[in-house]
C-alpha cells in the first residue's frame, strides 16, 4: 500500500525537477542569447572609437600605403604631440572651456530660476509660458542659422565667444527648464512654507532649499549640456572664422589640407578633445544616474 501511494508521489517530485531543470536551461540559454546579442552592439558601437585609437598610433606613411584597417607594425605617440603642439589642439581646447563653462553656468541658473517659478508659483499666462519651453526643445535650430548669423553681426558679437556663449544659453534653457520645473513640482510644499514662515525670502528657498534639493537633476543636466556645448560643431563654425578663437572641434577641421590630410594627427586630437567629456561624465556619474531615473518610482 506504502508503494502505491508513494510511487506516484515520486514520479510528481521526478516531473516537477524536470521541469524547473528545463525552465533554468531555457532561461540559461536567454540569457546567453541577450549577452551575446549586447556584445554585439557593443562592439559595433566601439567600433569607431578603436578605428581612431588604431590610426592615432600610427604614421601616416604605413596608413597610406596599408590602409587604415592593418596592425601597426610599429606604434608611435608623436601624433599627440604634433596634435598638440603644430595643430594647436591645446589652444582650441582652451577655448572650448572658455565657451562651454560659461555657457553651462548661465544655462543652469537661468533654468532653474525659470524653473522654480514655474513649478512653485501660480500667475497669468504660466501655463503658455510653460509650453513655450517645451516648444522650444521641438524647435530645429537649422532653421536659425541664417538670422542667428545676422543677429549677431548686428549686436556686434560675431568671431567672438560671446556669440557662442549666449546662443548656447539661449538654447539650451528650454530643455533644461523643462527637466527642472518637472522635477521641482515633487518637492514637498510643506518645506517651502515651513521656511517663509522663519522668514526666508522667495530667492534664498531658491538658493538654500530648492537647488540643493535638485542636486541629482542638476548634476544630470550639468554631464548632458557639458557634452553637448563642449562637442558643438556647427554654430561654431557658423559663428566663428578666426582660428584663434575657435573650439576644437572646429579647431580640428582646420586640420585637414586641401589636397592631403594627416589623419593620425586628426585622430590623436579627437581623442585628446573627448577626454574633458569623460572626465565630467566620471566624477558626475552617480548624479547623473539618480537624475536620470527620477520619477521611476514612488
Amino acid at each position: 500500500m506504502t508503494d502505491l501511494v508513494s510511487s506516484p508521489s515520486a514520479a510528481i517530485l521526478e516531473a516537477a525537477r524536470r521541469d524547473a531543470a528545463a525552465a533554468r536551461r531555457r532561461k540559461l540559454f536567454g540569457d546567453n542569447l541577450l549577452f551575446l546579442f549586447m556584445l554585439v552592439l557593443t562592439v559595433i558601437w566601439l567600433l569607431p572609437f578603436f578605428s581612431a585609437l588604431l590610426t592615432s598610433v600610427r604614421t601616416q606613411d604605413e596608413i597610406s600605403l596599408n590602409g587604415f584597417w592593418r596592425i601597426p607594425s610599429a606604434i608611435t605617440f608623436e601624433n599627440f604631440t604634433e596634435a598638440w603642439t603644430r595643430g594647436n589642439v591645446s589652444r582650441y581646447i582652451g577655448n572650448s572651456f572658455l565657451i562651454t563653462l560659461p555657457s553651462l553656468v548661465a544655462t543652469l541658473f537661468l533654468s532653474s530660476l525659470a524653473a522654480f517659478s514655474l513649478a512653485r508659483y501660480r500667475f497669468r499666462g504660466s501655463t503658455a509660458l510653460y509650453f513655450m519651453f517645451v516648444a522650444g526643445t521641438m524647435l530645429p535650430f537649422q532653421i536659425l542659422l541664417l538670422p542667428v548669423f545676422r543677429l549677431s553681426n548686428t549686436l556686434g558679437i560675431y568671431n567672438t565667444h560671446w556669440s557662442l556663449i549666449i546662443i548656447h544659453t539661449a538654447f539650451q534653457m528650454a530643455f533644461c527648464t523643462f527637466v527642472l520645473r518637472n522635477f521641482m513640482r515633487t518637492v514637498p510644499g510643506d518645506i517651502l512654507d515651513a521656511a517663509r514662515v522663519d522668514g526666508c525670502s522667495e530667492f534664498r528657498i531658491y538658493w538654500q532649499i530648492m537647488l540643493p534639493m535638485s542636486l541629482p537633476s542638476l548634476a544630470a543636466l550639468a554631464t548632458l549640456e557639458f557634452t553637448w556645448i563642449f562637442n558643438d560643431y556647427l554654430w561654431a563654425i557658423i559663428l566663428i572664422q578666426n582660428d584663434s578663437l575657435k573650439p576644437v572641434t572646429a579647431g580640428l577641421a582646420t586640420l585637414q589640407g586641401q589636397f592631403t590630410t594627416n589623419w593620425p594627427v586628426i585622430t590623436a586630437g579627437s581623442l585628446i578633445a573627448i577626454v574633458p567629456t569623460v572626465i565630467v561624465f566620471a566624477f558626475l556619474q552617480r548624479y547623473f544616474i539618480q537624475g536620470l531615473t527620477l520619477g521611476s518610482g514612488k
